[in-house]
């Protein structure tokens, strides 16, 4: 009399098959080695501050100190599209790695069935079944393993992207920032130099209506105020366009987002601390997404070379069959089946050798992109030192100029009410005190801004770096 397979004999028989599955072909992974820097070179001969222990240390713009700004950049993570779409993006590749990943388990499936016919010749007849069914491919070869590391790699890659968007972001943000107030700070300083100018155009028109100046010195001053006016004005522009770049970032309509002036906004560079090479391979999330791609490619060589191999399936069921729904579960009506296949391509024209070609190849490609990405982080970190220590000593100078030029233009002025000089030589040394406070507000001002770009180029954050 058959008996029907019980189900925890029918999972024995399953689970058992799975040490058929003990190897998984294609090379397993081992990091490739990066181009070696010891040392950041243009780091050699000054010592850089470390943040306070305070410090909101995953915050990294909290070294600016400003409040608005730290307003701002939480902003992103909760408006900002583009870091939106990546991390959707990661979410799919979490779920294509769990939908790979049962792959590796067998599917069962619960059917059950009745029916009852009746002709004019014949008598009524019944049909009444239930069955529990299962079946695996089993992985033998490693394929779906390898697939399933892939897709695990491809995921971990997705979430360094989006932490790659969202320092970009912040970054971006703050740079935008620093030019908004820098704006803000031009701003100052033409107001302060129409009101000097407007000074002058009222001595030279006292001078001219006594007789002592040409009516070409009221000209002239007049024309230098109106200059400075027009440039003034023309900062608004330079302004708004900030203004709307950082709208865009936190997720707002450019409508929707006004931030008030602060013309006592002084420009300065924040302590920033500098890792070493190796630290950095650890912290630049975009070094870690071509450091994972390397993987996803790594394993996607073995899911070629599967290729070579038989597919293996193991299929099993167990269930009742009768012709009348009251005998349905008696043993007497019990069926069960247990049977595996095997599947292997003879000839295909040389397509799974092409295929485990083109995945050596796309694996070489991802090497070279990861290691050009570590020699582009290190160029970037190079470049930003280089350019804090060049404007660290040209603000130096640039400040003795400003102050010099400052003196010089009260000198001319001073001479000039004095009748010791034309006007031309008051011009000619307020054109060059203006230039030389520009000149020393815009070096301030790319001192932020590298600071900015060092600060991305070290992958973010302060955690690990300095300090405690």
């Amino acid at each position: 009399m058959p008996h029907p397979l019980p189900i925890h004999r029918l999972a024995l028989i399953l689970a058992s098959a799975s040490a058929l599955a003990a190897c998984a072909v294609g090379p397993d992974y081992r990091r490739p080695e990066a181009p070696p820097s010891p040392a950041f070179k243009e780091a050699q001969g000054w010592t850089p501050a470390v943040p306070a222990d305070g410090m909101d240390r995953g915050a990294w713009w909290s070294v600016f100190g400003d409040a608005k700004l730290d307003e701002l950049e939480r902003r992103i993570d909760i408006s900002n599209q583009n870091l939106k779409s990546y991390e959707a993006a990661y979410r799919q590749a979490r779920a294509l790695t769990a939908q790979d990943r049962a792959s590796l388990f067998p599917s069962v499936d619960l059917n059950g069935s009745g029916s009852k016919s009746k002709s004019v010749s014949a008598k009524t007849g019944e049909s009444y079944s239930a069955s529990l069914g299962a079946s695996w491919a089993v992985d033998v070869w490693g394929k779906i393993r390898r697939t399933v590391e892939s897709d695990k790699a491809s995921a971990q890659a997705s979430a360094a992207d989006l932490a790659n968007a969202r320092l970009s972001a912040q970054s971006e943000l703050a740079a935008d920032y620093v030019q908004l107030r820098l704006a803000d700070a031009d701003k100052a300083l033409y107001q302060r130099t129409v009101d000097a100018y407007a000074r002058s155009l009222r001595i030279t028109q006292n001078r001219y209506t006594v007789g002592v100046a040409a009516k070409g010195d009221v000209l002239t001053a007049k024309t230098q105020l109106e200059s400075a006016q027009a440039s003034l004005v023309d900062l608004d522009r330079q302004r708004t366009a900030a203004e709307h770049a950082i709208a865009v970032l936190v997720g707002v309509a450019p409508s929707e987002l006004t931030i008030a002036p602060d013309p006592a906004w002084s420009p300065a560079p924040p302590p920033t601390p500098v890792v070493a090479p190796s630290v950095l391979l650890q912290r630049r999330p975009d070094i870690a997404a071509a450091e994972r791609q390397m993987a996803a490619a790594n394993a996607k060589i073995g899911v070629a070379v599967a290729g070579y191999f038989p597919d293996i399936s193991l299929s099993a069921s167990g269930g009742y069959g009768a012709s009348a729904l009251s005998s349905l579960f008696k043993s007497s009506s019990a069926t069960w089946s247990f049977g595996g296949s095997l599947a292997q391509t003879v000839f295909d024209a040389g397509a799974t050798s092409a295929r485990v070609r083109e995945a050596r190849a796309g694996y070489d490609q991802t090497v070279a992109t990861y290691r050009q990405t570590v020699l582009t982080a290190f160029q970037q970190v190079e470049d930003a030192l280089a350019a804090a220590r060049v404007y660290q000593d040209e603000a130096k100078v640039r400040a003795q100029a400003s102050a010099d030029a400052d003196e010089a233009e009260q000198i001319a002025l001073n001479q000039y009410r004095a009748g010791q000089v034309d006007y031309t030589t008051v011009v000619t040394a307020q054109a060059t005190a203006l230039s030389a406070r520009q000149t020393l507000l815009s070096i301030q001002g790319a001192r932020v801004t590298n600071a900015v770009s060092l600060i991305e180029a070290m992958g973010g954050g302060w955690d690990g770096v300095g300090g405690k």
